[in-house]
């Protein structure tokens, strides 16, 4: 496997991220099943394993940190923080009070005694950046984080951390992990020229697009979700927008099936592709997922492929504004004072 630095840090990471999402109650409650398949994805020579508090209530975390005893050291471990992990009003957000106390945990349930990437897992509107920044700046002092990074920020909220970061002599994020498929292509416009700006690593999330891009769901398949089945806009099959993806994901299958490939080679490559991306996030539940997912590193995708996807989804364009990790808080009625 090559492996590509991560922005300017000089710390060197595979183009696929294992993503631990699925492991716990939220996927596979197997624990050993699914430490398998992390050693599975280290074998392989995946050496950056990404997971988050909130994934499974804390559950994902302690998985992974039995599943990385006697490999802690060969493995950049990435986590998050920010969601709610209950209902109790201080245990969520970018506050102080709160990062200090979860980092706390999360380097309990993660078996060691340092985080390589500490990520904000989605930006506060409640909270100044700067005393966000000021805890994540002590906590690489002390030793316990190694860098910093953002996620799900727009490209304003990523240039008004970095000028803080400057301003105040804090650490700054060296990381954006954003939502990026062939489906979801936002952040082409705005938020990928910006991260390449400040030199920072992307690790983009989602590269399937929460298995559309995996060929599981096609047109008038009965395995394909209605909004029953799947409730929320980004399932429900009957919106205009949804039902253009479905078409997309026709012709996917065509172009892979003509350049003999899956689907799933055709849409990682895609993703890590993009000379702004440094590693795309795969989030397998089984060992048959994480096996489909891999051979994609070693996908070259020619100008005609390449090409041929501009013209189904053009550059910049996400299909179904559903799909968007942007603008839920600005967009809010109150926000806009209607």
């Amino acid at each position: 496997m090559e492996y590509r630095l991560l922005g300017r840090t000089g710390v060197s990471v595979s183009p696929l991220c294992l993503g631990t999402m699925m492991f716990g109650p939220w996927g596979n409650d197997d624990r050993a099943d699914a430490i398998r398949v992390i050693h599975r994805a280290l074998d392989a020579g995946i050496n950056f394993v990404d997971t988050a508090d909130v994934y499974s209530s804390g559950v994902s975390e302690e998985i992974t940190g039995e599943a990385l005893q006697g490999r802690r050291d060969d493995v950049v471990l990435a986590t998050k923080f920010f969601m709610p992990m209950d209902d109790r009003p201080n245990h969520s957000g970018g506050s102080r009070k709160w990062i200090m106390q979860e980092a706390e945990n999360s380097l309990r349930r993660l078996k060691t005694d340092y985080i390589d990437l500490y990520q904000v897992h989605r930006p506060s509107t409640t909270t100044d950046v700067e005393e966000t920044l000021g805890a994540l700046t002590d906590l690489v002092r002390q030793g316990k984080v190694r860098y910093i990074g953002s996620s799900s920020y727009p490209a304003s909220q990523i240039v008004e951390a970095q000028w803080v970061s400057r301003e105040r002599n804090l650490a700054r994020f060296v990381t954006e992990q954003p939502p990026y498929s062939i489906l979801v292509r936002g952040i082409e416009e705005d938020v990928l020229p910006t991260v390449q700006r400040y030199g920072m690593g992307t690790l983009v999330y989602s590269p399937l697009s929460g298995g559309w891009l995996t060929g599981r769901w096609r047109k008038g398949a009965p395995g394909t979700p209605t909004s029953a089945a799947r409730p929320g806009a980004r399932f429900d099959m009957s919106t205009p927008a949804n039902q253009r993806k479905l078409d997309v994901v026709e012709e996917l299958a065509l172009l892979a099936e003509k350049s003999g490939m899956t689907m799933i080679e055709l849409a990682l490559a895609w993703a890590i592709n993009h000379p702004g991306v440094t590693s795309a996030i795969i989030g397998p539940r089984t060992m048959e997922q994480l096996e489909s997912q891999l051979p994609s590193v070693g996908v070259t995708l020619d100008t005609e492929i390449l090409d041929r996807v501009d013209e189904l989804v053009a550059p910049g364009v996400t299909l179904n504004a559903d799909d968007n990790s942007y603008g839920a808080a600005e967009l809010t009625p109150q926000a806009r004072r209607r």
